[in-house]
Formats: C-alpha cells, sequence, structure tokens
C-alpha cells in the first residue's frame, strides 16, 4: 500500500523552545521532542503534521 508518502518522518529539534509561545512549545513536547538535536521517529498522520507545521521552524523533517 503506497500512499505515495513515507509512513514515518524523522524530526529533529534544531533550534531551541525557549522563548516561542507555549502552544509552540507544547507541540514540540507532543513530538516527544525535549532537547536541541534530539530527534524521533513520528507517524506520518494528520495530527503529527499538525503539530510539524506549527513549529516548522524549529524542525528539520525527513522522510524515515
Amino acid at each position: 500500500m503506497n500512499r505515495g508518502a513515507a509512513d514515518r518522518l524523522r524530526v529533529t529539534l534544531v533550534k531551541s523552545c525557549h522563548g516561542q509561545l507555549a502552544n509552540i512549545a507544547a507541540s514540540v513536547r507532543g513530538l516527544g521532542l525535549r532537547r536541541r538535536h534530539q530527534t524521533v521517529t513520528v507517524a506520518n498522520t494528520p495530527e503529527n503534521r499538525g503539530m510539524i507545521q506549527r513549529a516548522v521552524h524549529l524542525l528539520k523533517v525527513e522522510e524515515a
């Protein structure tokens, strides 16, 4: 079943959440990221893509 997109996304926090709005910091935490340069693999779902979009300026996203 090929949906044309990866089933998983590798998300890396490249900038700190310090000084960001609370909802942006909460989205980063919701993705499972706690510190800079930490990488997590998350499912490619609408919920996760929404959290990524909220904090896209802090993250590096790759297909896994």
